[in-house]
């Protein structure tokens, strides 16, 4: 199983979008722990969404659907941003 998660910093209010194989709240508690250096800066993070998948290609591409401008907007509307 793949995932895909979004975090929201509650710091700055800053989104940060991500696929794993691990479960998302375990790599919320990663990213909390400050696992890389943006999200060391901008910690601490909530879990505002997640998806799962079968294979990590479609989790991929997902991801970076995500990350575009379509799918920032995606987001903005599901959340009510």
């Amino acid at each position: 199983m793949f995932y895909v998660y979004v975090l929201r910093s509650l710091k700055n209010n800053k989104r940060y979008i991500g696929y794993t194989s691990k479960a998302p709240t375990a790599k919320l508690k990663e990213h909390n722990g400050g696992a890389t250096r943006w999200t060391r800066q901008n910690r601490p993070f909530v879990l505002i969404h997640d998806e799962n998948f079968g294979d990590s290609k479609t989790a991929r591409q997902r991801e970076l659907f995500l990350k575009s401008g379509r799918g920032r907007h995606w987001l903005d509307e599901l959340l009510h941003l």
